[in-house]
Parts: structure tokens; C-alpha cells; sequence
């Protein structure tokens, strides 16, 4: 029986429970030159922070070495979650890690920035009388 309060359906909550120890998560900022991508890599104490040119290539490289980093401190990852703003590249890279055993999750913006769309308006300001 479901419970009252719940959706059905609810695609805002993962079916998968996320396990800290044994799962690297990285959420990558895209551009059309460069990728920023940021890590929580079990047994490390910081959060790595890479620049990447804009390469399918080296991004997989570079969560090969967060895992292989995590597997020095004692944690086996069998499971690499990214996340990172659905748009120009979101589709095809999504696909692309999907392939390669990397579970991809694409993030809508909620609201376009002012800036994006044009409608930042000007500060004006008028002198007091």
C-alpha cells in the first residue's frame, strides 16, 4: 500500500541509496573550452578540483585517478556518479558515460539568470532633489 503523502512516480528521489564509502561523486561546470570538475573521492579529506579542457577523453582519466586515489586510502568505488547542467553537451556526455559504467545524472537550471536572457536591467541612478 502506498502511503498517502507519497508521488508516484517521484523522479525527484533516487532509487538507488547512496553509499559514501564506496561511491565517487564529481559535479562538472561546463563551457564550450573548459570543464571545472569537483570531487568527494572517499578516504581523501579534501574535495579535488580539476580544469579540463572540454574532453570526454580526459574527464574519464581523471575519475579513473580519483578512484584509484580512493583505493590507496582502502575503498574499493564500484560506483562513479556525476552530475553537471543539462544543455549543449549534457545529452551526448551522459550517453557517453553511461556507456562506460559511469552513472550520469543531469541537472536542469531552475530559472534562466538575468544575465542569460538579456533582462538585466540597469542601475540608474537620479540625483536627490
Amino acid at each position: 500500500m502506498e502511503h498517502p503523502t507519497q508521488k508516484a512516480n517521484d523522479l525527484s528521489r533516487s532509487s538507488t541509496v547512496l553509499e559514501q564509502s564506496t561511491t565517487l561523486i564529481a559535479v562538472i561546470e561546463m563551457s564550450l573550452s573548459s570543464w571545472v570538475v569537483v570531487g568527494i573521492v572517499p578516504g581523501l579529506d579534501r574535495h579535488p578540483l580539476k580544469k579540463l579542457r572540454a574532453n570526454q577523453g580526459a574527464l574519464l582519466r581523471l575519475l579513473h585517478r580519483w578512484r584509484e586515489e580512493a583505493a590507496k586510502f582502502g575503498h574499493t568505488i564500484p560506483r562513479i556518479a556525476v552530475a553537471f547542467e543539462a544543455g549543449r553537451d549534457g545529452f551526448w556526455l551522459a550517453r557517453w558515460l553511461r556507456v562506460r559504467g559511469v552513472e550520469p545524472s543531469s541537472i536542469q537550471r531552475a530559472s534562466p539568470s538575468p544575465a542569460s536572457t538579456g533582462r538585466l536591467k540597469p542601475i540608474v541612478s537620479t540625483p536627490s532633489i
